[in-house]
């Protein structure tokens, strides 16, 4: 642990695996972004399906982080740590989702079932059990839809290094995140409500293309992010230390 390059990729996959599990428990909620803006309802009208908004699970606020983590653990560490990184969260996810089935089996204590808040009483056990009781196909959807996302990530990220090199960060970087966001958005969708709700394959595709909308700008404002990133990363290495970790990265 006194290596700086063994700390980076702990601190890195530690960070990572957080924030990919977290994100996939408060994605239960579904938010309004226009609402939270403060903002009119956009209504776009997509595919025949009219007034369509940015209603987005709350995941949306942290799979960002977990994408510019991706590309940055490529970056340093190369596909072999991605794909490590990745298969562990995907484990991690499967198992957290395993324990709270167990949790949700579990007869509540008489005094905690009702609860009297100043919205009037509510049965605490029924509403863990809707909060964290997601249906099978979506988590199904979610873990599918995560891996595949990672693996495309890392390997457009890859090809977009091997023919720019050194360069352009914001290219292989924003680029990877772009196409691995475009297919998460359907994946998860797809399975989840196609396959497990029967909605119709329109509908999909048109909430489908609201959320990329969404996930397209935001992983464009965060560009800058990623280049401050690299200057802290390069900046706690040594610039001959990052310069060789980049290097022995192109070989993984």
């Amino acid at each position: 642990m006194k290596d700086k390059s063994t700390r980076l990729f702990y601190l890195l996959g530690a960070f990572f695996l957080a924030n990919a599990i977290l994100a996939e428990f408060i994605g239960v909620k579904i938010f309004s972004l226009e609402k939270s803006l403060g903002i009119n309802q956009i209504n776009l009208s997509l595919l025949g399906i009219n007034n369509l908004s940015f209603n987005l699970t709350a995941g949306v606020l942290l799979w960002p982080v977990v994408f510019i983590m991706t590309d940055i653990i490529n970056e340093y560490f190369g596909k072999k740590g991605v794909r490590f990184l990745s298969f562990t969260a995907a484990g991690l996810i499967l198992y957290a989702f395993i324990i709270v089935y167990f949790a949700i089996q579990l007869t509540p204590a008489d005094f905690w079932i009702k609860r009297t808040t100043a919205l009037g009483e509510i049965n605490m056990d029924q509403s863990f059990n809707i909060i964290f009781g997601q249906g099978l196909w979506i988590i199904v959807g979610s873990l599918v839809a995560f891996l595949v996302g990672q693996l495309v990530d890392v390997t457009v990220f890859y090809l977009v290094k091997i023919k720019t090199g050194s360069k352009k960060i914001w290219l292989r970087a924003t680029g990877s995140t772009l196409v691995s966001q475009f297919i998460d958005s359907f994946v998860v969708l797809f399975i989840a409500f196609y396959i497990g709700a029967g909605w119709e394959f329109k509908l999909v595709l048109a909430i489908g293309l609201v959320n990329y909308i969404y996930k397209f700008i935001i992983a464009v404002l965060l560009t800058p992010v990623l280049y401050l990133i690299h200057f802290l990363v390069d900046l706690y290495l040594g610039k001959e230390t990052a310069h060789k970790l980049v290097e022995e990265a192109m070989s993984k």
